[in-house]
Formats: structure tokens, C-alpha cells, sequence
């Protein structure tokens, strides 16, 4: 045989060897249970329960940072992540096309509207736990805020007693002459006030219900006879000529004062989170941009809510109890700072030694760990008439 048939034959024994071996340990390493694994996950030993998790999208980047890590511990359950606008996930959870095993609105001022509706149609059943573990809790909590550019919020002050005021803002925006009608400078012009669509949006549902709260002098038992009043009404619809659009994403008033400045808005109505994560980038390209907190308040609670429904088995029911418990853990809730929101556990202070922690951070541009007194959140009806008011008052008039 020639030298050239050994050299070849010699090439093709060990390619073989090599085959032969990377197989082998292949084939150990799947025996084992790591090779096909990725690296970052741990594989289910068991059967898997999927749960689904409809919630609402201003807690969009802590619930998927939480449910990362909840899926690492446990395996067995999936999480499938279903985000929208507080409203909208209400009315489609009754009309069917939302069928979730927790359910985590902004606020509870949606859920108890939700609640309400629901039981118009006794056939439903119970949708929500009235008591005990399973009743809606909170996950994480943060107040409605005004952000304002500080020239402006020190002339506001002055007219509400060191406040910014919605009586205040009316009044300026009410008035055809604009700024100077409360002490403003002329090449200010109008008063531009953004907030979202009530109908549309939890943050402008919040607005409404804070700026009626005020008219009235109440911190709580709003009645949907006070909607009623014809001079409310007018005074609602002469507040809401400061709103050029009603925007349905609270972030769109934020991105647009840091973007535009003064020019787009000199006051938003938002979630101090929201405030948070923009604030930084306000400063140094307009003026400053600071927050102010009205003299009576709403919290945005988060509750979440395991649906009582009959679509939620009772294994989904377990793996929504471990779910929820790993979202209350201390841990996920000092996570929950970074955010910018202030954790629903009462354990965990808002003061930390963490030099990025923003209640410290930001103090200089108006963030502060006490709040003003919290409104209390009306019934349901009460919440549904509202909506009902501004849609013929305001939404019609656009």
C-alpha cells in the first residue's frame, strides 16, 4: 500500500476518535442535565403551571426584573407577562378578552370600578377575595405629583399659599390673558397643563378625582351628586382648556418636557416614579425642573388581585400565592427604590446609604419622603360617574 493510502487512512482513524470522544462526554453531560440547559436557567423537573400576570405597564421594568428572578427559583411556574393601561385591562377583562390569574391595576380606585361593574351581572360570581390572604394588596405605592418649571411654580405659590394649587392653575388657565392673569410673565403665554385622558389613562383619571376633591374641599365622601352641580362642571371644563391633547401614556408629558421645555408644558400631572426617572435629564436644558406635591394627595397602591374567576384552576391559584409572595419579599421591595417607587412593605425605609437611591438623590428637585395628606378613594360608581361627567363636559367638546 502506497505511504499517501496510510497517511490517509491514519487521518480518517483519528477524525473518528475525536467523534467518538466529543459524543461520549455529550452524552454524559445530557445525563447529567446541564448540556442542553441554557446557562442562565434551571429546567422544570415536573409538570408546569402557567399563570398569567395582567398588569398595568407604569411598573413595566420592576416586574420584569422581579419575574426574572421568580422564574430562576421556580421552575415549575411560568409567568406569562401581559402589560396595559389600567382602564383598558378593566373594561377587557369585562368584556372576556382578558382572562388573568392576577390582576394589578395602578390604583384601586380602577379595581373598585372593576368590582362594581362586575357584580351588575350576579351570573359572574365573586371576582376578587373580600378578606383574607387573597384579597388585593399592594405591590408598590407611589403619589400623583405636579412637575412644573420653577419660575413658574414660584408665581402659582404665590397665589395658593405656597402651594401649587389646582384652584390656582385654574385660575390662570381660565383667564384669556394667560400667565399675567396671576403675576406670570407675558412671553409666557397660556398656562399649558398636560395630563392624560381620564378615560383613557389611570394618571388622568387621578387628576380629576384630586382637582374635584379640591373644588369642593373634601379629602374624602365625594358623592356622585356633587358631579351633578352645574357650577363644578363648568369649572371642570374651563380647568381642562389648559390641556391642548390628552394624551393616553403619562410618560408622553414627561419626554415632551425635557424635550420641548416650557414651550410644550409648564405643568404635568404624573406619578412621582415617572417624576424620578426624568428629572435628571431635565436639568441644565430648559431651566429647572422640580416636583411639587399638592396639598392633598392620591397614592397609586398597585394593588394585585388573584382572580377568583372559574377560568383560574386551583393549581394556577397556587402558583399565583407563591408568585405574589415572591413580589411582597423584602428583597423584590427595596428593588422596587431603584425604580423609583416607594415599596408597599412598611419594613423597608426610603432613606438608604445607596448614593443612587432617588429619595436621596433628588431632594434638591422637590422629592421628598413625607407626602401631603392621602385622599381616600371613592366608591365605584362614584369613580364610573366621574368618567361619565368628563366625557360630556369635556370629551365631546375636543
Amino acid at each position: 500500500m502506497k505511504p499517501k493510502v496510510f497517511i490517509i487512512l491514519g487521518f480518517l482513524v483519528a477524525v473518528g476518535a475525536v467523534l467518538f470522544i466529543t459524543s461520549s462526554n455529550g452524552d454524559k453531560a445530557r445525563q447529567q442535565g446541564g448540556a442542553e440547559a441554557a446557562p442562565s436557567q434551571t429546567r422544570a423537573s415536573g409538570p408546569v403551571t402557567e399563570i398569567s400576570f395582567l398588569y398595568s405597564t407604569e411598573k413595566k421594568e420592576w416586574v420584569e426584573a422581579a419575574v426574572a428572578g421568580f422564574q430562576q427559583e421556580n421552575p415549575s411556574i411560568r409567568v406569562k407577562l401581559v402589560g396595559k393601561g389600567s382602564l383598558e385591562s378593566a373594561q377587557a377583562m369585562l368584556d372576556g378578552k382578558e382572562k388573568p390569574t392576577v390582576w394589578s391595576p395602578a390604583d384601586s380606585a380602577v379595581l373598585r370600578m372593576l368590582e362594581s361593574d362586575w357584580s351588575t351581572d350576579p351570573q359572574r360570581g365573586q371576582l376578587f377575595a373580600t378578606s383574607g390572604d387573597d384579597a388585593p394588596q399592594p405591590l408598590v405605592i407611589t403619589p400623583l405629583v405636579f412637575v412644573v418649571w420653577e419660575d413658574r411654580a414660584e408665581v402659582l405659590q404665590k397665589v395658593s399659599g405656597g402651594v401649587v394649587s389646582w384652584k390656582a392653575i385654574h385660575k390662570a388657565v381660565a383667564s384669556d390673558q394667560g400667565w399675567p392673569a396671576i403675576g406670570g410673565k407675558s412671553e409666557w403665554g397660556f398656562v399649558k397643563l398636560g395630563h392624560t385622558d381620564p378615560t383613557r389613562s389611570n394618571s388622568g383619571l387621578q387628576a380629576m378625582l384630586l382637582a374635584t376633591l379640591e373644588f369642593y374641599g373634601k379629602r374624602s365622601g365625594l358623592t356622585v351628586g356633587d358631579l351633578l352641580k352645574p357650577e363644578y362642571q363648568t369649572w371642570v371644563k374651563e380647568l381642562e382648556k389648559g390641556v391642548t391633547r390628552f394624551e393616553t401614556s403619562t410618560g408622553t408629558f414627561m419626554t415632551d418636557m425635557v424635550r420641548f421645555g416650557p414651550s410644550k408644558y409648564d405643568v404635568a400631572v404624573v406619578y412621582e416614579n415617572l417624576a424620578i426617572s426624568q428629572l435628571a435629564n431635565a436639568q441644565g436644558r430648559w431651566g429647572n425642573l422640580k416636583v411639587y406635591y399638592p396639598a392633598l394627595t392620591l397614592w397609586s397602591d398597585h394593588p394585585a388581585a388573584l382572580v377568583q374567576a372559574d377560568w383560574v384552576t386551583p393549581e394556577q391559584k397556587d402558583a399565583a400565592r407563591k408568585f405574589l409572595t415572591y413580589l411582597r419579599s423584602r428583597p423584590v421591595q427595596e428593588r422596587a427604590l431603584a425604580f423609583g417607587f416607594r415599596p408597599a412593605d412598611p419594613s423597608v425605609p426610603l432613606k438608604t446609604q445607596d448614593a443612587a437611591n432617588p429619595f436621596t438623590r433628588l431632594a434638591p428637585q422637590g422629592i421628598q419622603v413625607d407626602v401631603p395628606p392621602v385622599a381616600e378613594v371613592p366608591e365605584g360608581p362614584v369613580v364610573r360617574n366621574l368618567l361619565t361627567m368628563w366625557s360630556r363636559v369635556v370629551g365631546t367638546a375636543r
